[in-house]
């Protein structure tokens, strides 16, 4: 059992308001070399207050350490492995950091005249042109601000085509191995929803597919690789079922890293799909963002993309607001920039062979997890594995274990959890994504971790249900801190 023998150092850090002490200062003012004011002589009673209540009044020195031991609390890429399945929380590099602090760059207003802006517009064609060549799409735009909003645009490219053709059409067909957010994207586009159901591979059934894809169905959403981290190998097939039928193909892209520099998805017949720029091409992903879900799609579709569209008009760049088919602006200004830049320095760094090397590296390090732990975790599906691997909790719910339990478990290991609980549709779902930044010997601490865990379920399973024993708050009430969450500090009594 790991036992928790450094509580001094493993503290409970009070707030600074419990540190408060009257009469303390961070700060030390030198003497005051002008005429002294009446403050509220000048600015008038009402805009003045002797003190602010409350306010904590604490020393410098206090104030440091506070903020310094706060800052050990946190988890962090920079510190271990993220094994987040679906987020590709991977890390990335810091010159990318630095490349989009370039004063230039950094400080670019959205507000400037084009003139100004040429540098700024040039990274972002840029980069549009290396996404299109990546994805074996014709156009994209940066516009949407996240994953979920690229998700809406593609859709809304969708419908716009559809109406063009004269046949708007009723749903859309999504699989039940897609992201959870697709079928809410359909809904808000005005489309019913429409499931359809994996076979044993955990792939899209063609045949049901056929059967399906009526002349009602819009299209169909998929996520390849889709969530339970298979490569759907008949996609080529599935994209020639819904054309045939006069549907379009939308392609949830937040797998790209089990996909770029080795399969394009215009390729094999997608006709519209977003890109996590956040999950793929270096944004620090979490913490409410920023993000970006730049949305590629074939020829077809482009008329309909939001607009301003970047123009090249006298050997400079312009804005194109002359866009009839557009569907519109989808966000305010021209996506976020700052991610922007970190996309393209990543795509440069790397150049082609590098991105394909990432990719590669990111399978192996997947396959390489599913291969050392599946003697210990139960596989629902045998097809081979992309980035990522699921496994379930099956073996350990008979011994009163859950997928939850040993996330907490692996806590005490110094990790932080994989996805638990999806997909929804493997029960008890173990979610695991190492990236391709993890290093073998990292990956191998996460396994012995995981193989460790899965002994003490077999011999002592109440020790794992009743982790995690080193943190600062053990179990808490998830539901009731969910419904009743407590956001104002009030003074103890």
């Amino acid at each position: 059992m790991i036992r928790k023998t450094r509580s001094h150092i493993n503290i409970n850090e009070q707030l600074l308001f419990e540190m408060s002490s009257p009469g303390k200062k961070a700060y030390q003012l030198p003497p005051l070399d002008v005429p002294a004011v009446d403050a509220a002589a000048a600015l008038g009673g009402g805009g003045t207050r002797e003190s602010i209540e409350d306010f904590p009044e604490v020393s410098e020195v206090e104030v440091i350490r506070h903020y310094t031991r706060l800052s050990t609390w946190n988890y962090a890429i920079d510190l271990g492995m993220f094994p987040l399945g679906s987020c590709t929380m991977k890390y990335n590099p810091r010159i990318n950091e630095v490349v989009a602090r370039t004063e230039g760059l950094a400080w670019a207003h959205p507000y400037q005249p084009d003139a100004l802006s040429q540098g700024a517009m040039e990274v972002m064609a840029h980069l549009e042109s290396a996404l299109a060549e990546i994805t074996g799409m014709d156009a994209v735009t940066l516009q949407p601000a996240a994953g979920a909003h690229g998700e809406m645009t593609g859709i809304l490219l969708i419908r716009a085509a559809l109406e063009k053709r004269g046949d708007a059409r009723k749903k859309i067909l999504v699989p039940d191995s897609a992201h959870g957010t697709n079928p809410a994207t359909a809904a808000m586009a005005g489309y019913g929803v429409a499931n359809l159901k994996s076979n044993s591979l955990g792939m899209v059934d063609v045949a049901t597919l056929e059967q399906e894809m009526t002349g009602e169905i819009a299209g169909l959403m998929i996520t390849n690789p889709n969530t339970v981290g298979v490569f759907e190998e008949n996609i080529a097939r599935i994209c020639e079922v819904v054309h045939a039928k006069g549907g379009l193909v939308y392609m949830d892209g937040a797998n790209m890293n089990a996909l770029v520099g080795v399969a394009r998805p215009g390729d094999f017949g997608i006709d519209v799909m977003h890109l996590n720029l956040h999950k793929t091409f270096s944004t620090p992903h979490g913490g409410g963002g920023p993000g970006s879900g730049a949305v590629a799609c074939k020829a077809e579709l482009a008329p309909h993309l939001p607009g301003p569209r970047l123009a090249r008009v006298d050997g400079a760049w312009r804005w194109n607001y002359d866009l009839p088919e557009s569907i519109g602006r989808v966000r305010a200004f021209y996506g976020n920039f700052g991610v922007l830049v970190r996309a393209l320095a990543y795509i440069l760094a790397h150049g082609g062979n590098g991105l394909t090397n990432a990719t590669l590296d990111a399978i192996l390090n997947a396959n390489y997890i599913r291969k050392l732990l599946q003697p210990f975790y139960d596989l629902p599906y045998q097809s081979p594995s992309m980035h990522e691997v699921v496994f379930s909790d099956d073996r350990q719910a008979k011994n009163g274990v859950r997928t939850g339990d040993i996330a907490k478990r692996l806590i005490d290991y110094g990790f932080h959890p994989y996805t638990v609980s999806f997909p929804l549709i493997v029960h008890g779902a173990l979610m695991i994504e190492p990236t391709e930044t993890e290093s073998k010997p990292e990956i191998d601490l996460f396994v012995d971790a995981m193989i460790s865990i899965a002994g003490e379920i077999e011999t002592n399973p109440a020790l794992v249900t009743g982790a995690p024993y080193l943190t600062r708050t053990t179990r808490v009430d998830e539901v009731t801190a969910a419904r009743k969450p407590v956001v104002r500090w009030r003074r103890p009594a």
